[in-house]
């Protein structure tokens, strides 16, 4: 029997996140709705030891140090969320100068250095970051899950179009985890 998450990788996108914006609430709410499949995920990707990759904006503090992002983006409102799902030492951890977790990044290296062919894309939000990602993954050929409840926008109309685009244009799978 195949192994069905063979050349798989999993990539959390925006994770660690202070939520200090205007709509910064609703998103909080919403990842706080799909925190226990964030975390399934998780477990899968270390029961399989697939690699798991947080690919996370820089709060203008342009470093890839984990801690001090994760110490940046900490506050009262989040501090259960970043503590839960924030990455391990195992984890590749990256920033990202816009919204793709590719543009200007050493994803595409790195995955194909792994040899990944599949990608499941989680986090957050998902009408823009996840969605721009997805579109250079499917540029670049990769095979994508993006389950529908581990993706999570400010509005969830906007989240429902993003997945829709994903399945329909970029041909992902976007069935739960």
């Amino acid at each position: 029997m195949e192994n069905q998450y063979a050349g798989t990788a999993i990539i959390f996108i925006d994770l660690i996140n202070d939520f200090q914006f205007d709509g910064g609430d609703k998103l909080r709410s919403h990842t706080e709705e799909i925190l226990p499949n964030l975390l399934k995920l998780r477990h899968i990707a270390e029961t399989h030891q697939l690699p798991i990759i947080y690919v996370n904006d820089h709060y203008h503090l342009w470093t890839s140090d984990i801690p001090s992002i994760v110490q940046h983006c900490t506050n009262e409102k989040n501090h259960h969320i970043i503590k839960q799902i924030k990455p391990s030492a195992n984890d590749y951890f990256f920033i990202k100068p816009q919204h793709s977790a590719f543009f200007q990044t050493p994803l595409k290296a790195l995955l194909d250095e792994l040899r990944i062919t599949k990608i499941i894309l989680a986090g957050i939000a998902g009408d823009i970051c996840v969605l721009f990602t997805a579109k250079d993954a499917y540029m670049y050929n990769f095979t994508m899950h993006i389950p529908k409840n581990c993706m999570a926008s400010e509005e969830k109309d906007g989240n429902d179009y993003a997945l829709y685009l994903m399945k329909s244009v970029m041909k992902a799978d976007i069935a739960p985890i």
